[in-house]
């Protein structure tokens, strides 16, 4: 194995190459969890895995609950599978409040704030009600919490996501809103830690290996030595090769990366491809001569990715009938790899159900 086949093998197991899933609903729960603070974005990412969904379906599977947006993982929105949430919240949510512990500190909450949010929320969305953040600020306030800036009251909102009273609701027009977990996933049966980190790790490593154990604790919001562990549990079902030094598992059931070239994706913002990593260098070889260093670069949003490596990034405008997408290239390209990038292009229209146009 050579970082080539990382990067191909990555494409295959993340279904941005081969086949697409059926459902965008199966596309988050075989991914786990797909960052999603960027909507738009995360919804395209979902989409540009499943066979055949546009904007509108991806819109439905969170309407009708079938995914679910919260805070899991790390301290940042994800997409994640109803029958998933429980036992990734058991998992990771210590973690996430450790991560957020000073800042709970200097907004002055403690346990008695939290219980006082808690069932404050839990009655205003009983029985299938969805408040937005305006409206659940009243409800707090009337509670006698002070929600003042949006620091206190996401904070209180966090919380009561990472203890599983609320999740996200159908969307009211544009805004967001809140409902109660339980009337939005089924309850199941307590998963012990160490099979909850055995899930974990096996969906990491099927679905963004070849990856380290470093790649590993830094998607999931875990220690390194829990991903250790994880990959220790999950020894059966994984193998390893080591490029450069370095370790790298996958799942042993690993598709074919394919040898279909040149492909093109314009990635969104915090499109798994780029974010599962911490190390992100096997995707940058192509840059090297342009001395670009994306192994930890947060300044690379949109990416265009020729067959697995990153070319440059594109922005959209959108105008009175058409969006128009604006490439920027880092590296040069040949005229069949333009060719796979336009046609990446006709895609995104096509799921955004508006012509397009690529200016390169």
């Amino acid at each position: 194995m050579n970082v080539a086949d990382i990067t191909r093998l990555r494409l295959a197991n993340q279904h941005l190459v081969g086949p697409r899933l059926e459902k965008p609903n199966d596309v988050v729960a075989k991914l786990g969890a797909v960052q999603a603070q960027d909507y738009a974005g995360a919804k395209w990412a979902v989409a540009q895995r499943t066979l055949g969904a546009v904007d509108a379906t991806v819109e439905q599977a969170l309407i009708d609950g079938s995914i679910i947006r919260t805070h899991v993982l790390r301290p940042t929105w994800h997409f994640v599978a109803p029958a998933d949430i429980r036992w990734m919240l058991a998992l990771t949510a210590p973690r996430v409040h450790a991560a957020i512990a000073f800042q709970t500190r200097w907004l002055d909450f403690d346990k008695a704030s939290f219980r006082l949010s808690g069932r404050a929320l839990s009655r205003a969305l009983q029985g299938g009600t969805a408040l937005t953040r305006a409206e659940l600020s009243q409800v707090l306030a009337q509670a006698g919490l002070a929600v003042t800036g949006e620091q206190r009251l996401g904070n209180l909102l966090m919380h009561a996501e990472l203890e599983g009273i609320v999740c996200s609701g159908a969307r009211r027009g544009k805004q967001f809103t809140y409902a109660l977990l339980d009337e939005r996933a089924p309850v199941t049966a307590p998963v012990e830690r160490d099979e909850a980190l055995l899930r974990l790790t096996n969906i990491y490593f099927a679905t963004r290996g070849p990856a380290t154990p470093a790649d590993f604790a830094w998607w999931s919001g875990l220690t390194v030595a829990d991903a250790k562990k994880g990959v220790d549990l999950a020894a059966s079902s994984l193998e390893h090769a080591i490029v450069d030094g370095r370790t790298y598992w996958f799942a042993r059931s690993a598709p074919s990366p394919g040898s279909a070239s040149p492909t093109a994706h314009l990635l969104p913002n915090f499109d798994e491809y780029y974010v599962a990593y911490r190390d992100r260098s096997a995707l940058g070889q192509r840059l090297k001569k342009s001395g670009v260093d994306v192994r930890n670069d947060k300044s690379l949003a949109n990416i265009i990715v020729v067959d697995g490596q990153l070319v440059g990034t594109w922005n959209r405008t959108f105008k009175k009938d058409a969006l128009v997408v604006e490439a920027s290239l880092l590296t040069p390209v040949n005229r069949a790899e333009r060719k796979a990038m336009a046609a990446a292009a006709k895609k995104y229209g096509e799921f955004l159900e508006i012509p397009v146009e690529l200016l390169m």
